[in-house]
C-alpha cells in the first residue's frame, strides 16, 4: 500500500499553491469547482515522487485550533534529499521568515529543518 494523496484545507488556496510550486517544484492542476457543494475549491499538487497533495477551500472554514498540539495529523515530512538541500531550504525559509526549526540532527536520527505553509501548518525538510 501506499498513500495516494493527502489534503490540507486552506484560506489561502492561491498562496498554498504558489508555495507548493515554488519550494517543492510541484506541478499544479487545474482549479476545481464544485458545482455540488458551493464555494469548496481545489487543486491538486503532484510532487516529483511519493503522494500528491490536494490543496481545498471553503468560505466558512473555521479557524485552527490555537494550541500547536491537538488531535490530528501532526505536520507532514518530506525527504529532499541530501542534508545540504535541507541547509539550503531552510536558509531560503529563513529569509522569508517562514523557518520554524534550523536544520538538526534529532534523537531519533533524522536530519531535518522545520518550515512553515502559509496557514502555519509544519513540514519537516528531511535530508539523508
Amino acid at each position: 500500500m501506499k498513500i495516494a494523496h493527502v489534503a490540507l484545507w486552506t484560506r489561502h488556496l492561491d498562496a498554498q499553491v504558489q508555495f507548493w510550486e515554488t519550494i517543492f517544484a510541484g506541478s499544479c492542476n487545474a482549479r476545481y469547482v464544485s458545482q455540488n457543494r458551493p464555494g469548496f475549491e481545489s487543486h491538486f499538487i503532484t510532487l516529483s515522487d511519493g503522494p500528491t497533495i490536494e490543496l481545498m477551500t471553503l468560505p466558512e472554514l473555521p479557524e485552527a485550533p490555537v494550541f500547536p498540539e491537538f488531535v490530528g495529523w501532526a505536520h507532514i515530512a518530506i525527504n529532499v534529499g541530501a542534508k545540504a538541500v535541507v541547509d539550503t531550504m531552510a536558509e531560503n525559509a529563513r529569509q522569508t521568515n517562514t523557518l520554524l526549526s534550523a536544520p538538526r540532527m534529532t534523537g531519533d536520527g533524522y536530519y531535518e529543518a522545520v518550515i512553515a505553509d502559509p496557514d502555519g501548518n509544519r513540514i519537516e525538510l528531511v535530508g539523508e
